[in-house]
């Protein structure tokens, strides 16, 4: 090494437990994260009231720059496979700064969705025992949702292998109770056995005509969040056998599962539902915020709507623990190339997981949930709506890394020049579009329910939380190392170590 070069920094082994899943595990990790049941059950009605009829379009339209973001990650994943995903690439392609933010709108997004499903899974867990008046007691389903935040983060601690096996189990069971469900809801709309309310499928539903872009981009921003959640896949990457490969296909494979799920299910809510204002019909606002039993009793019979109120609280216990696994991976990162406290790159000598960051993560989600819940049950309502734009955001800028990134190498071939560069910028420029139509709609006092000073609480929450992450940027430079800040510990160069143990 000549005088003048400047110090190689060595990349440490992360301590992870290399080569534990496989295509399928990783697979169910993705889907698991995203949680269809719940993801539909707390969103779906919401679409409904956007579009009207055209709810399975705005799945498709969603689906189309996921997929194009999913391209993304599978390319940067290739070249750097490594649990910071977001943090690692956009470090590599922006620096440090950018890097760091961008590392923080996905933990947003964590936090956010924790405090939400697991109330959600406690509600449904408690309508599926049939205590309905505890499910509607704040202090019971605050409590119980308290219990399931900390049961699930020990879950993540003790290890990636249990971690997969449990969501076996829980992802067979969404999906089955899903499917199934939907086949017999059409089967008796075909057979005109579902009641006057039913309505005839049409293919027009899947086309996104007469929409205004308001309410096209809150469609949007909704079904982002249906879709948020298959780069754990990514997040886990370290712990797959063939790290560079495998991931990728598992992010790709994962968008058009839930694609296909999701228009099924649509067309057979809307088809048996119908749009009546009354009964179970899709514009009677007391189904908004769970159109998805709908699929239980009228469909199938008692047992179905018992297994439906379970699917989803499955749904949402699967995603607190899955949601849990890639974020804590994700501070074991930024703690490996300096950029938060050297503590969240400790790692369980036995589980050999990112025990501190994953408790760490567990209490921030617990802090929020207490605090949004004894605030009011409007702003926990709120966050929930506001959690798609830091999705958009840091899907954003990880399609603008893959193509900065890999700026160099788009003209040496056709794929390079799709995979790499046309696909994730289509990809980031719609999370952009998405990003600021949403927040200039959720700007407006009425779009949620909450409001501050004459500005509607559903963008405070989202741009508040986004903007939180300057300050703890800015104290994290002042209070620690400096060389993750000078470009010596990650940069465009940096060869990221990952264990070569299959």
């Amino acid at each position: 090494m000549a005088i003048s070069d400047p110090p190689v920094f060595e990349v440490p082994d992360k301590g992870l437990r290399s080569g534990s899943l496989g295509l399928v595990g990783n697979v169910v990790i993705g889907l698991s994260a995203v949680a269809p049941a719940y993801s539909l059950a707390a969103t779906l009605g919401f679409v409904v009231a956007a579009v009207h009829e055209k709810a399975p379009a705005m799945f498709i339209l969603a689906f189309i720059p996921m997929l194009l973001i999913a391209f993304a990650y599978r390319e940067l994943g290739e070249d750097t496979p490594d649990c910071g995903t977001t943090f690692t690439w956009s470090t590599k392609a922006f620096g440090p700064w950018i890097g760091w933010i961008g590392g923080w709108g996905l933990a947003v997004s964590a936090i956010i969705v924790l405090a939400n499903v697991a109330e959600i899974a406690g509600v449904y867990l408690l309508r599926f025992l049939g205590l309905d008046s505890w499910a509607e007691n704040l202090w019971v389903k605050v409590g119980l949702g308290c219990i399931l935040i900390v049961m699930m983060t020990w879950v993540s601690i003790r290890g990636i292998l249990i971690s997969e096996r449990m969501q076996n189990v829980l992802i067979v069971v969404q999906f089955g109770v899903l499917i199934v469900a939907s086949l017999i809801a059409l089967f008796k709309v075909g057979f005109d056995k579902a009641g006057p309310q039913a309505i005839t499928p049409s293919l027009s539903w899947i086309w996104p005509s007469g929409l205004t872009a308001s309410s096209i981009a809150e469609a949007v921003i909704l079904c982002i969040f249906i879709y948020w959640g298959w780069d754990a896949c990514l997040a886990v990457g370290e712990e797959t056998k063939d790290s560079a490969k495998t991931p990728g296909r598992a992010a790709v494979i994962t968008t058009v599962i839930l694609v296909c799920t999701y228009v099924l299910v649509a067309y057979a809510i809307q088809s048996f539902a119908g749009f009546g204002e009354t009964g179970i019909g899709l514009n009677n606002p007391d189904n908004t915020n769970d159109v998805l039993t709908i699929l239980g009793d009228p469909v199938a019979g008692s047992i179905m709507a018992s297994l439906l109120l379970l699917t989803v609280s499955v749904s949402a216990l699967s995603s607190t623990q899955s949601t849990i696994l890639p974020t804590a991976r994700g501070t074991l990162s930024m703690a490996v190339y300096g950029a938060i406290p050297k503590r969240f790159a400790k790692v369980h000598p036995r589980y050999m997981t990112p025990a501190f960051g994953t408790a760490v993560m567990g209490a921030s989600a617990l802090m929020f949930y207490l605090v949004l819940s004894l605030v009011s049950e409007d702003t926990l309502g709120d966050s929930i709506s506001s959690l798609g734009l830091a999705v958009a955001f840091y899907y954003g800028i990880t399609a603008y890394a893959c193509v900065w990134y890999f700026r160099k190498t788009l003209f040496t071939s056709a794929r390079n020049l799709f995979f790499r560069g046309i696909f994730p910028l289509i990809g980031a420029l719609a999370m952009t579009w998405a990003f600021f139509q949403s927040a200039i709609d959720m700007y407006a006092t009425d779009y949620g329910s909450t409001s501050i000073a004459g500005v509607g609480g559903v963008f405070i929450m989202g741009v508040g939380m986004l903007v939180l992450g300057i300050p703890l940027m800015l104290l994290c430079f002042a209070f620690g190392p400096k060389d993750f800040w000078k470009g010596k510990t990650l940069n465009a160069d940096t060869e990221v170590k990952v264990p070569d143990v299959y």
